[in-house]
């Protein structure tokens, strides 16, 4: 029977699983979709909805939470000011897992995991800009003396 077992165990001891769930919760509210398998997905839906339900109140005490849960100010803050805002008036049902095929490798089932009215620029936070000014140009030898006698 399956009394008292409260959550999956991802075959990882329990201190490796807080781990891989505060960084996939991190990445998460950072890029707001990320790709994972399902197993990991299923496992990070519900803890994200709670992330944001603490969120909408604004004490210290729920800032203490999630900053404890997140371990990153920045992200306490944006859950705090731009995700909580934007779903305020939803109750709950803040993220959706979407099946994305199967991992080639390992043939895993993979899932996009992605919050509702997500912000389109955010997956691209990290990435560098082009720069378009510093073009590679051809650099050719300057011929001092053209009228060299070739032997």
């Amino acid at each position: 029977m399956r009394h008292g077992m409260a959550n999956k165990k991802l075959n990882r001891t329990s201190e490796h699983r807080k781990a891989l769930l505060k960084n996939m919760l991190n990445s998460l509210i950072k890029y707001e979709q990320i790709k994972t398998t399902l197993p990991k997905a299923k496992f990070l839906k519900p803890q994200a909805d709670k992330i944001i339900t603490i969120g909408k109140k604004e004490t210290l005490q729920t800032t203490k939470i999630l900053v404890s849960k997140l371990q990153d100010i920045k992200l306490a803050n944006k859950v705090k000011k731009t995700l909580s805002k934007r779903y305020e008036k939803r109750n709950g049902g803040y993220t959706r897992i979407i099946k994305a095929g199967f991992r080639y490798g390992d043939n895993a089932p993979m899932a996009i995991i992605e919050f509702v009215d997500r912000d389109l620029e955010a997956k691209r936070i990290d990435r560098k800009k082009k720069d378009t000014t510093a073009k590679t140009t051809k650099v050719t030898p300057k011929v001092e003396d053209k009228n060299i006698a070739t032997a």
